[in-house]
Order: C-alpha cells, then sequence, then structure tokens
C-alpha cells in the first residue's frame, strides 16, 4: 500500500466579512499518494486554489482535517525570480530561506539546474531567459530545499501556447524523474489530461469532489505524446461534459 502523502477528510472552509458568511468548499474528501501527479479542475471560482492553500497549510479548514506527510513546495503562476539576482542565487534562495544552506544542498540544487538545461545560465539574471527557462528555473528553485509535495498552482498559465506545450513536457519530466508528489490547479483539461495520473473534479461553489478519475495511458507518461492517443479525445471529452454538465 503507498504512503499517503496529503489527505482531505471531510474539510469545509468558510470565509467570514463583517456583513456576510461565505461557504467556499464543504465536504472535501481525497488523497494524494507518494509519487503521484494529481490535478485538480473545477469551474472558474470554485475555489481550486484556495484547496492549495488549505494542503500548504496558510489556510486553516472550518470543519475537517488536512493531513499533509512531509514538508511542501509551493510553486506559483508567474516564475516570480528576483530579477536582481543570478539565476544560481535565486535557486539557492529557499537554501537560505530555511537555513539549509550548506555546501552539500548548494551542490545538490545546481546539479538539478546542470541536469535540466541550465548549467550554462547560472550566472545570468531572469530577464536574460526565455519564459520557458525562467519557469524551468523556478521548479528548480522549487526542489532545491528537497520538498516531499509540490503544489503547483496554475505555472503555466503566463506562457504562450507553444511554450507551454514544451514547458509542461520539460515540469513533468523532471517531476517524475525525480520521483516527486504533485498537486496540479489548472484550469485546462488538455494540461490535467497530459499530465497528471487522476483528475479531481470539483463542483461550482461550494466546492466538493464531483470525480475523481485514474486516468489510463499505460506507462506513457510525456505530455505531448499522451495529446496524439485516442484516450486523450475520449477523457477530454468526459470531462467537458463534467465540468459543463
Amino acid at each position: 500500500m503507498k504512503k499517503q502523502i496529503l489527505r482531505f477528510s471531510d474539510v469545509a472552509l468558510s470565509y467570514h466579512t463583517v456583513r456576510e458568511e461565505t461557504l467556499a468548499a464543504e465536504h472535501l474528501t481525497f488523497s494524494v499518494d507518494e509519487g503521484e501527479f494529481v490535478a485538480v479542475i473545477g469551474p472558474s471560482g470554485c475555489g481550486k486554489t484556495t484547496l492549495l492553500s488549505l494542503a500548504a497549510g496558510l489556510l486553516s479548514p472550518s470543519a475537517g482535517t488536512v493531513t499533509r506527510s512531509g514538508s511542501c513546495g509551493y510553486m506559483l503562476q508567474k516564475d516570480e525570480l528576483f530579477p536582481w539576482r543570478t539565476i544560481e542565487k535565486n535557486i539557492r534562495l529557499p537554501l537560505e530561506i530555511k537555513r539549509m544552506n550548506t555546501p552539500e544542498n548548494r551542490e545538490r540544487a545546481l546539479s538539478l539546474a546542470v541536469k535540466y538545461g541550465l548549467g550554462d545560465f547560472l550566472d545570468c539574471y531572469p530577464s536574460q531567459l526565455s519564459g520557458g527557462m525562467r519557469q524551468r528555473a523556478a521548479l528548480i528553485r522549487t526542489l532545491a530545499a528537497e520538498p516531499d509535495l509540490l503544489l503547483l498552482d496554475e505555472p503555466f498559465s503566463a506562457l504562450d501556447y507553444q511554450t507551454r506545450l514544451n514547458v509542461t513536457a520539460d515540469v513533468s519530466k523532471i517531476i517524475r524523474s525525480e520521483g516527486k508528489t504533485a498537486l496540479l490547479i489548472t484550469h485546462d483539461i488538455s494540461e490535467a489530461i497530459s499530465l497528471a495520473d487522476r483528475v479531481l473534479v470539483l463542483t461550482k461553489r461550494p466546492a466538493h469532489v464531483a470525480f475523481f478519475h485514474a486516468l489510463d495511458f499505460g506507462d506513457c507518461t510525456d505530455p505531448l505524446k499522451r495529446r496524439e492517443t485516442s484516450e486523450f479525445s475520449r477523457w477530454f471529452e468526459l470531462l467537458w461534459k463534467e465540468l459543463n454538465g
């Protein structure tokens, strides 16, 4: 039996203002296993990012429990690299913040950069890199502190379509090669199908889990190759109906 890295057990969340209470999510129950890539889709405004904030511990549930085994790393919609720091210094930033900036940890982080094609750009500044390369650097920065769970908040949405396809392939390769567990929030059905082992479908607010599908692509984990299969079209049609039914 695989180890559970993340579990939501009957989770609810309400936002309070002076005038009213808004129920954002209720009866959220699901789990993410070690080494698994799970994508979350749902209607606009349903609370997908709220789910990620609960998973990260940035929000506390109003009811139910969120259990996470180990640490997490959070990758945002934009790369958020500091423009005044070189790529090498940006990658090292989590080590400095978490007081893990040892020679061994720096060497490991930089070896990831070299392994995934950034070795020749460590002395460059973010403005000198393409959008795709900056996102790759942002992912390696997230991996630098060796999180057990990666939380990905629409990390490709700021990229143009062609760059987006290439970067999703890069990110998928890195995450799977490093054996990491990932929870991806996306509004793009195609992206979810091409990347994930399982896809979680949320309802409109208050969000709860409507469907949770295990995708059947066999051993194929390449996002671009998945898009060429007949199964891809079948899954797209099904998920589209579930989101818009």
